[in-house]
Formats: C-alpha cells, sequence, structure tokens
C-alpha cells in the first residue's frame, strides 16, 4: 500500500486529487495539510510514503517543506505540484531534494503513475522537461567554484559510468541509454545503481541536478 500525504493550501484540490487517490486499491490517503509548515509536522508524524507537494502555498511555501522534509531524514519521496510546466520554482524543488514534479492538471491516470513510479524509488520527470527546466534556469545555477567542487566528485566515476551519466543527466531512460551504448538494459541498471551509490544520490532527479552543477551537460548540448 502506498501511503500519500496531500500538502495543498486548496482545499478543492485536496478534495479532487483524494478522490482520484482513495479509488486505487493500493494507495492510501493518510493527511492532508494546507500548508508547508502543517506538512513538514505530518511528514513527520505519519511517514508517508509520497509526499504531493504544492509549490506556492502562503506561509512556509512548498520548496522551504521539502528542503524540512529531506534535512530530516525522511523516508518520504516528494511529488512537486507545479500550475505551469516551467514554473519558476520548480528546478528549486528538484535542488531541495523532490523526486520529480507533476502537472496540477495531469490527466489521473498520469498522476497515478507518478505517484506509483516514485513510491517504487524512480523519478519522474520527462526527457523534454528536463531539457526545458535546465534551459530556462542554468543562469541561476551556483557559482563556478562549487562546479569545480563537483567536478572532483565525479572523478570518482570510471568513463563508462561517466558515460552512462551523461546519457542519465539529458532525462534517458535505461532502455534508451542502452540502446545508445550497445549494452543490456541490466548493465545500464547496474551502472546507474553504482553512479547513485558513489555520488551519494537518493535518484535520478538529483543526478540530472549534479550533472549540469558540475558542467558535464550544457545547456544546448
Amino acid at each position: 500500500m502506498i501511503r500519500v500525504l496531500l500538502v495543498d493550501d486548496q482545499s478543492l484540490l485536496r478534495m479532487g486529487f483524494r478522490l482520484i487517490l482513495e479509488a486505487e486499491p493500493d494507495i492510501q490517503v493518510i493527511g492532508e495539510a494546507g500548508d508547508g509548515k502543517a506538512g513538514v509536522s505530518m511528514a513527520g508524524a505519519l511517514h508517508p510514503d509520497v509526499v504531493l507537494m504544492d509549490i506556492r502555498m502562503p506561509g512556509m511555501d512548498g520548496i522551504r517543506a521539502t528542503t524540512a522534509i529531506i534535512a530530516a531524514g525522511l523516508a518520504s519521496k516528494v511529488l512537486i505540484l507545479t500550475t505551469f510546466d516551467l514554473d519558476q520554482y520548480v528546478f528549486a524543488g528538484l535542488q531541495a531534494g523532490a523526486s520529480g514534479f507533476l502537472l496540477k492538471d495531469a490527466p489521473p491516470r498520469e498522476l497515478l503513475a507518478a505517484i506509483r513510479t516514485v513510491a517504487s524509488g524512480e523519478a519522474v520527470l520527462a526527457p523534454t522537461a528536463t531539457r526545458r527546466l535546465i534551459d530556462q534556469f542554468m543562469p541561476l545555477m551556483p557559482n563556478p567554484s562549487r562546479r569545480t567542487d563537483h567536478a572532483k566528485v565525479l572523478k570518482q566515476l570510471t568513463d563508462r559510468e561517466r558515460s552512462v551519466f551523461a546519457h542519465l543527466a539529458a532525462g534517458r531512460s535505461n532502455r534508451e541509454i542502452a540502446t545508445e551504448l550497445h549494452v543490456s538494459e541490466g548493465t545500464v541498471k547496474i551502472h546507474v545503481g553504482r553512479i547513485l551509490a558513489k555520488l551519494d544520490l537518493r535518484d535520478r532527479v538529483q543526478a540530472v541536478v549534479l550533472a549540469y552543477e558540475s558542467g558535464l551537460i550544457t545547456p544546448g548540448n
């Protein structure tokens, strides 16, 4: 059973999400919060598998709430809800540790698929969305000195792992990477697991963020 916490300041939206989610046999809504502060508190008390987190809320917004949940060491995965697919806060949310983002008006099947994907430990970040996010928000990335620090971290990877990492950062699936590198999908999965472990990353989203921060991937490439 996937246990979900809803965090959104609009009660009607929370009601709509609840109706959709509770119709599924493998999903349970365990709580609702109307702002980020309450969301953080409830996440700590209820330990949901997935937190559906709105970004724009009064008081503590979704970015700070996500940061607090991740900093607390909770196993909960955060799925950001946004009105626009290039919301100015989405990238900050991913940097904060969210496992992906989803449009509020996404069809129910996409919402359900995203929750199940995030709960399984994967990320929800489509390749096209990845590229547009990076292209728009790259100017907001940290200064060159931080890039140097990240570049040193990447030296832990073998040449093959760096190649896989570059494809992963571009938003490609394991199957697509396998095709590009002419190896099996199982081999790619092993490489991805080693990359995440070596770089101490939670998931593929953090890998995307690190790849661009380090300069391994640049906008337009």
